[in-house]
């Protein structure tokens, strides 16, 4: 008799990273709404320049801007089911990072175009935040080909 085992696929490191990844991005949406960790939690705003919360007392935040971090986060839990969508997920957003990266640089903080909103402290942290999400895609991507070919 014979007992039924449980066998997972090996996760490729694209997916790996790209769970990793929605992991961080599910805490820091989870943390922006904990008082204390989050200073001046009572001057959050849904979404303005003028919430005066910050997470770790340094990158602003908002109602929203916690929301897309946890969306952020599910979005990449379910998309590291798969290696294309684990890719898809680092590739489309660093480059959505880059962009907002862009609009902080380009936007006034104080004025009503910084509806997410960010501050000096978010608008380098996307920049990272871009490039480490597309850097570990096309890292993680290759080496992924690479293991497959010389099977």
């Amino acid at each position: 008799m014979t007992t039924p085992t449980s066998h997972r696929a090996a996760r490729a490191p694209v997916q790996q990273a790209a769970a990793l990844v929605g992991l961080v991005f599910l805490l820091v949406g989870l943390l922006g709404f904990v008082p204390g960790i989050t200073t001046d939690y009572d001057s959050m705003e849904f979404a303005s320049h003028e919430s005066g919360a910050e997470l770790l007392g340094v990158f602003q935040v908002s109602i929203l801007h916690n929301l897309v971090h946890l969306a952020y986060g599910l979005a990449g839990l379910a998309l590291a089911r798969t290696a294309a969508g684990a890719y898809a997920y680092l590739m489309v957003g660093g480059a959505v990072y880059l962009v907002l990266w862009v609009y902080g640089l380009s936007v006034d903080h104080d004025s009503d175009a910084n509806f997410v909103p960010v501050n000096t402290a978010d608008d380098w942290l996307h920049f990272v935040l871009g490039v480490g999400m597309i850097g570990l895609a096309l890292a993680l991507s290759r080496r992924t080909t690479r293991t497959h070919r010389t099977r």
